[in-house]
């Protein structure tokens, strides 16, 4: 396989960049066709024959697959962005991205406090748990949780205030 894979992966890329138009894409499609030959045990005998043919037939099936995968896929969306404007008061895309931008924004600040803080945070706010029930999940008191919510807070506000120097 090895043989296989330094003899002819530049080729089969190049053929793909040729189909696709991407080299990007060709060399996923390139990779993605060597895998499946490797999880072939039958296909290892028709690739050792004729191993070109063998690997643009192998990359056409999966083009086709993608190609369906990629038509699903429009179709579904397509189907969802209908759904959300016959729903009064959806969010924009706009919307959306704005509130996936700050859940990642609050999610890399997380990863920066202590694991008690970041449980504390998220049982409180994502949870919707009392203080107090908190600090008994987490064995200590309603103060330190308290501690625990500013540090939380605190770090997300500094990660906010430098994304935006960064922005500005």
């Amino acid at each position: 396989m090895h043989v296989l894979y330094h003899s002819h992966y530049d080729w089969l890329r190049g053929w793909l960049r040729g189909k696709l138009g991407c080299a990007h894409e060709a060399a996923d499609v390139a990779q993605d066709t060597f895998m499946r030959i490797i999880v072939s045990r039958d296909a290892l005998f028709g690739v050792q024959q004729q191993p070109r043919a063998y690997l643009t037939t192998t990359a056409k099936h999966l083009l086709v697959d993608r190609a369906r995968r990629k038509l699903l896929q429009d179709a579904y969306l397509a189907e969802l962005a209908l759904m959300a404007e016959s729903l009064a008061g959806h969010p924009s895309p706009e919307d959306l991205m704005m509130a996936l931008q700050a859940l990642n924004q609050i999610a890399v600040a997380l990863e920066r406090v202590p694991a008690k803080a970041r449980e504390a945070f998220l049982l409180h706010y994502l949870d919707d748990q009392p203080q107090a029930v908190v600090a008994e999940s987490l064995g200590v008191s309603t103060r330190m949780v308290q501690k625990y919510l500013v540090q939380a807070l605190m770090q997300c506000r500094a990660s906010c205030a430098a994304l935006a120097g960064m922005a500005a």
